[in-house]
């Protein structure tokens, strides 16, 4: 039977794209669904100011008037321009275990892209950085947090199939969480807080964050802290405000860490957030008719199990002195506090050496591993 390659051309069509990566995993105790509206905003042009920076398109595929696979293309051409590439991004990419039906959605992004004159694939990967990225290579008996892809074991045969081979990997870490502050991590707290004349802020509430920081100030610092990493394409001010409204009206602010120096400025910024997977599992991606209660509880448990670690930025004239370790020094009592056993850390460059130092206080272990792929456009 052949294969169906149709473009996403309506509302209707994007919310079958959307919820065919839910319904594929459909049973699998590892996958967390994304929500249905956060992803309906990622691709609506007056939501998401990214795609003004960007060209994208998506492909469904079908089988016997079945949907049995997707996928997004996607040039960031302020990404492109930063790194000098012609790259053509792809991503939300899910499909059964057919060669046919894999080969077939690659095949016409890579069409798309050619005709754009890119000159090389990349994926999976999305808009910017704040997207899913990084393919799962080991680590599938895990749970696969918010925050992270998930996928079946067999995309890896279909990726190499295609000719698709590793760029970069990304590692991840499970840190368990100790009974009290480890006495090394305090002492060289206080040591960073006294000799650089640092303090550790906090706040209690949206309100607040906005009242000291009006113009998006934390994400300022995240800009420039990722500014080297892989692929990592510059926040503009509209995209510095639809991520700060998308995320931090949500955060329980115990799990914020501000670093500021002796003039008050923003030097550090650390963001975590308590695992809310069971609760998207519960809910299958949708808010209604009881998804938003069984999230709301998750993110205002005051215990919890796991916890998912973010992201840490430290301004680049603060790097290289012990900063992230203040983070740590500030989140730990609250860890305890609210009896969390372990945090899962997001991905991790394979090269980026100072984010896998921030773990050398704890017990942890090395359980997860992705890759980004490429493949020259012929």
């Amino acid at each position: 039977m052949s294969i169906q390659i149709k473009e996403v051309t309506s509302q209707k069509d994007l919310k079958a794209f959307i919820r065919f990566g839910t319904k594929l995993y459909e049973g699998n105790p590892f996958f967390c669904p994304a929500l249905e509206f956060d992803e309906l905003n990622t691709f609506n042009p007056k939501k998401n100011p990214t795609l003004e920076l960007c060209d994208h398109i998506c492909y469904l595929a079908y089988k016997e008037g079945e949907i049995v696979g997707r996928i997004a293309g996607i040039i960031n051409y302020t990404a492109n321009e930063k790194w000098e590439k012609k790259r053509l991004r792809f991503g939300w990419f899910d499909f059964i275990d057919d060669k046919a039906v894999s080969q077939a959605l690659l095949t016409a992004v890579q069409t798309w892209g050619k005709a754009k004159g890119m000159t090389e694939m990349n994926g999976p990967v999305g808009f910017t950085d704040f997207d899913h990225q990084g393919l799962l290579v080991r680590g599938f008996e895990y749970d696969s947090p918010m925050a992270s892809l998930y996928n079946f074991p067999y995309y890896v045969d279909h990726f190499e199939a295609f000719g698709l081979q590793k760029e970069i990997d990304w590692i991840e870490y499970r840190v368990f969480i100790p009974n009290a502050v480890p006495e090394r991590l305090d002492r060289v707290a206080k040591i960073v807080l006294d000799r650089y004349k640092l303090n550790i802020v906090k706040f209690k509430s949206q309100k607040e964050l906005v009242k000291r920081f009006p113009n998006y100030e934390y994400l300022d610092v995240i800009d420039q802290a990722y500014q080297p990493l892989y692929n990592y394409q510059p926040l503009t001010k509209k995209q510095k405000k639809y991520y700060s409204d998308m995320y931090f009206p949500l955060v329980n602010y115990d799990f914020i860490t501000f670093i500021t120096n002796e003039h008050d400025e923003l030097v550090g910024v650390g963001v975590g957030m308590p695992d809310i997977s069971p609760a998207l599992r519960k809910s299958k991606g949708k808010l209604f008719p009881f998804g938003w209660f069984h999230i709301l509880k998750a993110l205002k448990a005051k215990k919890i199990k796991a916890f998912d670690l973010l992201l840490i930025a430290v301004r680049p004239d603060y790097q290289n002195k012990g900063v992230n370790s203040l983070f740590f020094y500030d989140q730990t009592k609250y860890f305890i506090q609210y009896g969390i056993e372990y945090s899962e850390t997001t991905a991790i460059l394979e090269t980026n050496a100072k984010n896998q130092a921030n773990w050398e206080h704890f017990e942890t272990i090395q359980h997860k591993q992705r890759r980004a792929f490429l493949k020259a456009i012929e």
